[in-house]
């Protein structure tokens, strides 16, 4: 396993995210405990989550399950570097979501009651809160990690502006800010490139890649229909035909390589300038193993260049559009 700073934080982490949102609503949580301790084996040390995760089993089920693992001792807590998400409505009462104050305090603590731990090593905002001024939201963090609760902060799905607004307010109070920045990218969704990125990199916030497949697009869907083992519907349905042929130029050269497509998605990402690392969000330990594949793929740069004619990229914002 490689592992790498991140942002600008001395903190070390797995160039692979364990994502944990299939946890409880699709996998069982002996399942997930023996998917938990076999990427401890591989190296992964960076594991994610959310307060919302747990869907139809409920909100909260899935920190419950990490919760239950870190009770099992072995160094499982003490090995992990855990990140955890808030924003989304926990409840129909007011401030039950976003970025108060108050649903900082009031979540943070139920996220650490759930996952059964003294403090979270990264507390990410889960989406950007417009109703919420910045001098609040850092004054409520400030708080927590003079309390020990929390050691440092991330975001998820800021544009590249929210990015640099929250680091300029953070600076204001002399705190650190953001370390991390959750966004989707992948071969198929490269709108980060025109600001996200930049601005990530430009203060010190390391990107994390969700939806690395887009949604399995990126993991040879073409090949798993003609063998009947995948049948895509609704949106996926639609993403498919409108990049159909980019698609099969895909999987063509995948086959070129010799390489599995997920893969090559996974070591693409592992290529980018910016980019900490993708989240694989396994339902399997099967899925777990193939994702951990991609770390001894290597991209040369006639690969590179014929992915972005596949897919092509863009520029940093202005120049992607102007001169």
């Amino acid at each position: 396993m490689e592992y790498t700073q991140l942002g600008r934080s001395g903190l070390k982490v797995s160039r692979l995210v364990l994502g944990t949102m299939n946890f409880g609503p699709q996998t069982s949580s002996e399942d997930a405990h023996t998917i938990m301790d076999a990427a401890h084996e591989a190296g992964i040390n960076y594991f994610d989550t959310a307060n919302v995760y747990g869907q139809h089993v409920g909100k909260g089920a899935t920190e419950s399950i990490l919760g239950d693992w870190f009770t099992l001792g072995g160094g499982r807590r003490e090995r992990t570097v855990l990140a955890t998400k808030l924003y989304g409505e926990m409840g129909d009462w007011p401030n039950e979501g976003r970025l108060s104050a108050l649903n900082i305090r009031r979540a943070l603590d139920a996220s650490l009651k759930r996952l059964q731990t003294d403090h979270i090593d990264i507390y990410q905002f889960h989406h950007v809160d417009r109703n919420t001024p910045w001098d609040e939201i850092w004054q409520a963090i400030e708080t927590a990690v003079a309390q020990g609760k929390i050691l440092y902060t991330g975001s998820s799905n800021f544009a590249g502006w929210h990015l640099a607004t929250a680091q300029a307010e953070a600076r204001k109070r002399n705190l650190l800010g953001l370390v991390s920045e959750q966004s989707i990218y992948n071969l198929l969704t490269r709108q980060v490139e025109l600001e996200v990125l930049p601005a990530a990199q430009a203060n010190g916030i390391g990107v994390i890649a969700w939806s690395p497949l887009h949604g399995g697009l990126l993991g040879g869907v073409l090949r798993k229909q003609n063998e009947g083992k995948r049948r895509l519907e609704g949106r996926a349905a639609d993403t498919l035909a409108k990049h159909r042929d980019a698609i099969e130029a895909y999987e063509a050269f995948a086959d070129e390589l010799g390489q599995e497509p997920g893969d090559i998605a996974l070591a693409w990402l592992l290529s980018r300038p910016g980019v900490t690392g993708p989240i694989i969000g396994p339902r399997t330990l099967d899925q777990l193993n193939a994702g951990l594949r991609a770390l001894h793929v290597e991209l040369d740069d006639a690969a590179l260049a014929r992915l972005d004619e596949i897919f092509p990229g863009h520029k940093t914002a202005p120049e992607d559009y102007a001169w």
